[in-house]
């Protein structure tokens, strides 16, 4: 055989693609299905808060509006204060974000790459928390913030959530996975500990920070309990999951649907902007936990 054809051969395998069969096409109609489901109540809100409240009351629904509005969205900064109550649910999100972040990686580092007198028991106690109800803890937890002084305040809303069992869990797994021989000659070269971690490990752990972050800045930015009961009904304190609860004594005979759709999309649009910025991260962080797995 020539060279030519050899080369013509290996490229033939190489841009082989076997034709899909019964089963693909049956995996591709369950995923759409799955998707469309999944998107479906993100679709009908945002339709919702464009229809007029007699187009919401209608039977049959509408699922189209004939003429959309913006004006549920105008009538929504009229009744809670939208502005003041998302810029107090972006400083919970953020700063309890950071801080999960920074002391995730620092606590999984030491788990991952440090040897200490007690660490597994240590690191066993710290994965039992994960199992414990958060109701569980409420009570205690508000207490302690009584106790200094911080009740009714944003800071007694973010200072519990600086740290989180999960978190550093995560960090601890994906940071076992970078060489220890890097570690160790960034050490002969003089560099801290801190340095190490945050110059060396961190960049390898992109993907693993990203996903955590997400899933942070989304579970407190639609936290409810934990907010509503250290602001004790401190209304300028309010993030915006908490004032849109007063738009439902305006839905009394579904006469302000759109009303209340509105500001559930005005709420969700700032997780999901973050979304669309790091899913990448997200996708890469589950395809290198499957590949080490």
């Amino acid at each position: 055989m020539s060279a030519a054809s050899e080369w013509r051969a290996r490229r033939g395998l190489f841009f082989y693609r076997p034709r899909p069969g019964a089963g693909d096409y049956m995996v591709a109609v369950l995923m759409l299905l799955v998707a469309v489901a999944s998107a479906f109540p993100l679709v009908w809100m945002v339709l919702s808060s464009l229809k007029t409240p007699a187009e919401t009351m209608q039977v049959p629904p509408v699922w189209l509006p004939e003429s959309p509005s913006l004006e549920a969205f105008e009538k929504v900064s009229g009744v809670i204060n939208v502005g003041r109550s998302m810029l107090n649910s972006a400083v919970i999100a953020t700063i309890t974000t950071a801080g999960i972040i920074v002391t995730s990686l620092m606590a999984g580092y030491a788990f991952a790459k440090h040897r200490f007198r007690g660490r597994n028991t240590l690191f066993a106690l710290l994965i039992a928390t994960m199992f414990l109800p958060p109701i569980v803890t409420l009570i205690p937890l508000y207490r302690m913030i009584g106790t200094i002084g911080l009740d009714g305040s944003l800071a007694g809303v973010i200072l519990p959530n600086l740290a989180n069992a999960f978190g550093i869990f995560l960090m601890r797994q994906f940071i076992a996975g970078v060489p220890d021989d890097l570690i160790d000659a960034a050490r002969m070269d003089g560099a801290s500990e801190m340095r190490i971690l945050f110059v060396i490990v961190a960049p390898l752990v992109t993907p693993a920070v990203a996903a955590l972050a997400l899933f942070a800045f989304v579970y407190h930015w639609n936290s409810y309990l934990w907010p509503l009961t250290v602001l004790q009904g401190n209304a300028d304190q309010y993030p915006i999951v908490i004032s849109l609860s007063r738009l439902l004594s305006y839905n009394r005979g579904a006469m302000n649907t759109n009303l209340v759709m509105a500001g559930a999309t005005l709420a969700v649009l700032p997780p999901l902007v973050l979304f669309v910025f790091l899913q990448r991260f997200f996708v890469d962080s589950i395809v290198s936990s499957g590949v080490k797995g």
